[in-house]
């Protein structure tokens, strides 16, 4: 039998040794999203939740050194098409091993504990509101008008119903809380059901459904018609794929190494500790005037959302674009943007 694109890429990524050991304080390191023993890593993400067009717009020229994380594999194929320079690090060997897949071999995407999770809060909902029927969201998807898109959100899909299944998975008693892993409960903001409708219907508001892959993925759990199927690959060589801790692989390379970074969900978990260390490894490894744009699910703190807004894949609280040795940050910032490094965005520092 011929092995499967992601069985050769799994063999590749794990005879390799990590470049380095797990950073302490962080979450990731055991490879699983859900509470229970611990036994291998999983993959945990089937796509990524992130558009590289925030990257795409305050990354420097095509040609630059970036790094990402690796995940599923999509903002390295992203920034890899695009021109880039791509490193592409993560600590568990599942998702690298199926990144390399995605990214070499054109291996199709597949589903993560992420993707199960959601999918059983659309199958509830699906099964209790009529408005949540596969077909009539399918419908919502297919509009390109942000006014219209806003008027049948609030008057077809949020309401009363939506809003008490929305609290019974997500507030801190909730379904999602309890199956989480204890790392990552304190990543989920309070009343974190409210605040994740006030994103969709803030992305609805701004961004054409008919043209947004996330929102298809998110509300549907389908890839929107017409997206490439295997638009991840990219082909062997165009990323370095490196398993590791982002913040150790940062703090050995040689100052300057990269021209820009991308770090999503890597302040979600995590303490203020651990934050702290990533803005300095950032600094170090990225040139002075680089840029980082660091992605949070937390709720905005006083530096505020930052380009969240400009995000179309709906979850995010804070994208804060920090320019390397300065004290400014891009867009709508006015802190030194270490607040969401710090994992102090609309939380308590723990």
């Amino acid at each position: 039998m011929t092995p499967s694109p992601l069985t050769r890429a799994a063999r590749r990524t794990t005879g390799a040794p990590p470049t380095a050991g797990p950073a302490t304080g962080t979450p990731w390191q055991q490879g699983r999203l859900l509470a229970g023993p611990a036994d291998r890593p999983r993959v945990l993400f089937g796509r990524m939740y992130e558009d590289p067009a925030v990257e795409l717009a305050v990354f420097p020229p095509p040609g630059a050194r970036v790094l990402c994380i690796a995940s599923a594999g999509d903002t390295a194929a992203a920034l890899a098409s695009a021109g880039y320079e791509v490193t592409a690090v993560d600590l568990n060997p599942a998702q690298l091993a199926y990144a390399r897949a995605r990214l070499e071999d054109g291996a199709p995407a597949s589903t993560g504990t992420a993707e199960r999770l959601t999918g059983l809060g659309r199958t509830a909902a699906a099964a209790l509101l009529p408005g949540w029927r596969p077909a009539a969201v399918a419908d919502f998807l297919r509009l390109d008008d942000p006014a219209e898109q806003r008027r049948r959100w609030t008057d077809e899909l949020d309401g009363p119903g939506l809003r008490l299944l929305a609290a019974a998975a997500l507030r801190p008693a909730g379904a999602l809380a309890a199956v989480l892993r204890p790392g990552f409960r304190c990543a989920v903001p309070r009343g974190f059901d409210e605040v994740l409708l006030r994103r969709i219907a803030r992305t609805v508001a701004r961004h054409p459904n008919a043209a947004n892959d996330w929102a298809w993925r998110l509300l549907l759990g389908r890839e929107r018609p017409g997206a490439a199927a295997t638009a991840t690959a990219v082909g062997p060589g165009r990323v370095r794929l490196v398993r590791g801790e982002v913040v150790e692989h940062l703090e050995r390379c040689a100052a300057g190494s990269y021209d820009a970074v991308t770090l999503s969900n890597v302040v979600d978990g995590p303490g203020p500790r651990f934050a702290r260390r990533l803005r300095a490894a950032v600094e170090h490894a990225v040139r002075p005037g680089g840029t980082a744009v660091v992605r949070s699910l937390r709720e905005p703190g006083p530096g505020g959302a930052g380009r969240a807004a400009e995000d179309r894949s709906m979850i995010w609280g804070v994208v804060r674009v920090v320019r390397t040795g300065t004290d400014r940050t891009d867009g709508t910032d006015r802190t030194d943007g270490t607040s969401a490094m710090n994992g102090t965005d609309g939380a308590e520092a723990r």
